[in-house]
């Protein structure tokens, strides 16, 4: 396996732990006792990064393992970085502002579509060639 696509990995892990703790320090700073999930727009919005994150995660790590397992996973490992700039870049600007959010998110759906071609291509041909 690629420890290329294992560095990826657990950097996407520490991006979602880094949000995770975002949204604790919001709710101190803004008095928002859990259950509660909206109180102050600061702490709304850091949720709503976590929420984000973690949802894009969980399209993005299979498909990131899918194009590094049977395709190039140095391509794969490049599309990852991509996304996790792209993804850390969406963080940044969503905690400043929902409207600073753009250019994150389409960064990080561009290389989101990239490891899906990508891992789809090289299944293909996997599945062509007989298994």
């Amino acid at each position: 396996m690629s420890p290329y696509i294992a560095a990826i990995t657990l950097l996407t892990v520490l991006l979602m732990s880094v949000t995770t703790f975002l949204v604790g320090r919001a709710r101190g700073l803004h008095g928002i006792k859990a259950p509660a999930t909206s109180g102050h727009p600061d702490f709304d919005r850091a949720f709503r990064v976590q929420m984000n994150t973690f949802e894009a995660s969980l399209m993005f790590l299979p498909a990131l393992w899918v194009a590094g397992s049977f395709g190039d996973p140095l391509w794969a490992a490049a599309f990852g970085g991509v996304w996790l700039v792209g993804r850390a870049w969406y963080a940044a600007g969503y905690l400043a502002a929902a409207n600073k959010r753009g250019a994150g998110f389409t960064i990080g759906m561009i290389a989101l579509v990239a490891l899906l071609v990508q891992g789809g291509w090289a299944l293909a041909k996997v599945f062509i060639a007989g298994g």
